[in-house]
């Protein structure tokens, strides 16, 4: 895959624009900040650093804003700004410093102000040095030309300089590899990347995110041991988790993924626990990346604005991870845990919601299956039983499928969508498609078909929000019928209960659902 759209991104010539035309909004605050040089008689250059000046080049609209100044710290500029700002009886807003924080990668204080309700970033221009063990450099000031070529990348390293409105390449191949699309490393790749680690993650989202060719030298250098010994050793778990986050939820997920798969650091990000059961072949990368690719394309079948932004984001993890949905870990107290835990929680350090999400989608699946072929059937087809953790008693047999249905949605709630569309690329579970997913056979019109089908199903059976509807009787209620002093594991199982009664008469009253509690409760009464 890596090879075709390399190919393909290698014979297109990518439209660059010869210099940049400012906003109105950027007019402005470029002319505050020439002004501000003026008042003063400050000897000083400003550069717009990094990503507006790539973006911009490209005709894209940028609001994140960096400056680099070349002879005093952000923080004295940005003193400065606001003196003369004051002077001309507008207020400066915002106003701070961002202090070195090496151990986020923070290496710089960064001085922040808000001009026009844009936030602007104020850095001097620096040199670096890195110790062997550590991606920590120690920060000079340096000229321009040491800040471009410290950079991650030569698309990175592009100046837009204010004082004279022109664009400043000095590394002498940034545009040149902007128009040809290629992700090459200012200084030689390795030495880059053992420096800081970091960068490999970086290049892959840049590359997948404007479907640029990563440099064949850039390529061998990031699946080297060194620099994935590197990766593993000089590189927080938060940092990791936030690049590969970045990837998921950018443009691209597919194209980054199979970067890192091809790149043989799979592993090195997606770290498991040492000892999991059943184990897992290093081989299994290979089906990750073919069921995230198989859920994207699906998304875009189906239409995107059938999921948030969050439901895609969580839908392609659970896709991601798939194959790992009945894989587990003992932790400290010999607790089995699903190892998806481990990856969100250990490996990539990302929100305590994320795995919780995921391995509900997960568990949710079988029912999901089971429940497909009753919600696609064009007559009255009941399904098959359901574990839905209890008995589903006293359901008329017409009613099963929307109580079994009902109970399931109220356990993924608004992520439901997610976890149909998973289950549609395990349908039918009888079958094992491994191998097709593997060769891209992903029959994506057929799942989109049963996804379209099932989801009317659901609609129609007026469950959309069921997660939201009220029980028609509280436990203060179970009680007094029961003549109960204090809850307990009694009230639950009829809580359950009147859920699957509420469920299957959904136009049923408190009066009717309290009259069948009480005659249910009488004949298990006498029964016993």
């Amino acid at each position: 895959m890596t090879t075709v759209s390399s190919e393909a991104a290698a014979r297109a010539v990518i439209e660059v624009k010869d210099k940049i035309e400012l906003n109105e909004v950027e007019k402005q605050i470029f002319d505050r900040l020439v002004n501000t040089l003026r008042h003063f008689n400050l000897n000083t250059e400003l550069r717009v650093a990094g990503g507006w000046v790539r973006d911009k080049l490209l005709g894209k609209e940028c609001y994140d804003i960096d400056i680099a100044i070349d002879n005093m710290l952000g923080s004295e500029f940005v003193d400065k700004v606001r003196e003369y700002l004051l002077s001309t009886g507008e207020e400066a807003h915002g106003v701070g410093v961002i202090p070195r924080n090496p151990d986020q990668s923070k290496h710089l204080e960064t001085a922040r102000m808000r001009l026009l309700d844009l936030w602007i970033d104020f850095v001097n221009l620096r040199s670096e040095d890195y110790s062997e063990n550590s991606r920590i450099p120690t920060m000079t000031f340096g000229t321009a030309k040491e800040d471009a070529y410290r950079r991650d990348l030569t698309i990175n390293s592009l100046f837009y300089n204010i004082n004279t409105g022109s664009v400043e390449d000095l590394t002498g191949r940034g545009i040149e590899d902007l128009k040809s699309g290629k992700i090459v490393t200012p200084l030689p790749p390795k030495e880059t990347f053992l420096d800081d680690p970091l960068r490999v993650l970086r290049a892959i989202r840049f590359g997948a995110r404007f479907g640029f060719v990563l440099e064949e030298e850039l390529t061998k250098a990031a699946a080297c041991d060194d620099v994935k010994n590197a990766l593993k050793a000089k590189i927080s778990k938060e940092r990791i988790g936030t690049e590969i986050d970045l990837m998921i939820s950018g443009n691209q997920p597919v194209k980054a993924m199979t970067y890192i798969a091809d790149l043989t650091l799979f592993w090195v990000v997606f770290n498991l626990h040492p000892k999991v059961e059943p184990t897992v072949s290093e081989e299994c990368q290979g089906l990750c990346v073919a069921y995230l690719d198989a859920a994207w394309n699906l998304i875009h079948l189906i239409g995107g604005s059938s999921f948030t932004g969050e439901q895609r984001r969580l839908c392609l993890y659970a896709a991601l991870f798939l194959p790992f949905r009945n894989t587990i870990y003992k932790d400290e107290k010999g607790k089995k845990v699903p190892v998806v835990n481990y990856i969100f929680r250990d490996s990539l350090k990302q929100k305590a919601s994320d795995p919780e999400t995921v391995i509900k989608i997960h568990r949710s699946l079988e029912k999901f299956l089971t429940l497909i072929p009753s919600l696609t059937s064009n007559d009255d087809t009941q399904p098959a039983e359901v574990d839905m953790g209890m008995e589903l008693f006293d359901v008329p047999i017409t009613s099963k499928l929307r109580v079994a249905t009902g109970f399931l949605l109220r356990e993924v709630k608004e992520f439901w969508r997610v976890g149909l569309l998973i289950s549609t690329m395990l349908y039918p579970s009888d079958m094992d498609s491994t191998q097709d997913f593997l060769e891209k056979k992903f029959e994506l019109d057929r799942r989109k078909d049963l996804f379209k089908a099932a989801e009317d199903a659901i609609v129609n059976l007026g469950l959309e929000k069921v997660w939201d509807l009220k029980p028609l009787v509280n436990g203060k209620d179970i009680m007094t019928v029961l003549q109960l002093k204090s809850g307990g594991p009694v009230v639950k199982e009829w809580q359950q209960k009147l859920s699957a009664w509420q469920f299957a008469h959904p136009a049923g009253t408190v009066e009717e659902c309290l009259d069948w509690m009480k005659e249910t409760h009488l004949k298990r009464a006498k029964m016993e």
